[in-house]
């Protein structure tokens, strides 16, 4: 039996920056402390195919904040954070300048994940925090700049796909106006159902996991929770029905308006929420799933896994 060992990660994604502290022990992850910060790296990375100055220097902060609290609280781990990218970096065409400034200023060396790698890291860190791991499951992770399709038996992938589509990059392609017109919504609508017919994905007989802010923060809000809680979070079942109903209201007032309706759990995500939700209804009602087991790991577990 292995003894337990105190590791940690940060996942850079498109929207946000995350956290994870926990405990590893006989391949399984008991949760120390999960942060989150929003910073949009993404953002102007699907039309500029760069990452933007004010954006790097955004997420630079959030690591130095989350090095003070590590150095702070698991001083053991500092120099050995696992710490990685993914969309929003793998677009950009200054994606060096911006790893070797991260670790110019913070001593981290970032793992740039493939679209694969992304999928199939998602997927064993999205079954290792539920209850039911003996299942066939197909994990979507809904991220700023890809969606990640993941299918697997139990812990085990067998097959994984990153399609460009994200939370981020739609609202900034197709949702220009806020609210969204119903023409701009009908046009994600249209571009998700390309995409996915595009690709040769068939979920079959499986147990739908989703992941990721735009899953778990309107979990969080059914739930009725005040503060994050991944307990009370993983294993929510997500129904399609109340899927719509948050795209039919969010369609009609402002990201600002969301955000103060929704805090804690869509501040910072109100403009990009819509985009998010409809990826996630198209991709239920495309595959025929009614509902959706919710699930608050991701890449920061299956890295350390």
């Amino acid at each position: 039996m292995d003894s337990p060992q105190i590791k940690a990660s940060i996942d850079i994604g498109t929207n946000s920056v995350l956290l994870l502290v926990a405990t590893i022990s006989n391949g399984s992850i008991e949760v120390l402390d999960e942060q989150q910060e929003v910073p949009r790296l993404g953002r102007g990375v699907d039309m500029d195919k760069n990452l933007h100055p004010e954006s790097c220097k955004r997420v630079i902060q959030v690591l130095n904040r989350y090095m003070a609290y590590l150095t702070d609280n698991f001083p053991s781990v500092v120099d050995k954070v696992v710490v990685t990218a993914t969309s929003a970096v793998r677009d950009s065409a200054n994606r060096e300048e911006f790893l070797n400034q991260i670790y110019n200023e913070t001593g981290w060396r970032v793992q740039l994940l493939s679209g694969r790698e992304e999928a199939e890291t998602t997927y064993r860190g999205a079954i290792s925090v539920l209850d039911n791991q003996s299942d066939n499951f197909v994990v979507l992770d809904i991220g700023g700049g890809s969606t990640e399709i993941a299918i697997g038996k139990q812990l085990e992938l067998k097959r994984g796909v990153s399609v460009d589509m994200g939370s981020v990059r739609f609202s900034e392609r197709y949702l220009k106006s806020d609210p969204p017109s119903t023409a701009q919504i009908e046009e994600v609508r249209v571009e998700v159902r390309r995409l996915l017919k595009a690709e040769t994905v068939d979920p079959g007989n499986h147990t739908l996991v989703g992941v990721a802010g735009t899953v778990t923060s309107i979990a969080a809000i059914l739930i009725g929770l005040d503060d994050y809680d991944s307990e009370k979070i993983n294993g929510f079942r997500l129904k399609k029905q109340f899927i719509k109903k948050f795209i039919d209201e969010f369609s009609v007032i402002s990201s600002a308006e969301i955000e103060r309706k929704y805090s804690p759990f869509l501040t910072g995500r109100g403009d990009v929420i819509t985009g998010g939700l409809i990826i996630l209804y198209e991709f239920m009602e495309y595959f025929g799933f009614e509902e959706l087991t919710v699930s608050t790991g991701g890449i920061r577990h299956g890295i350390l896994l």
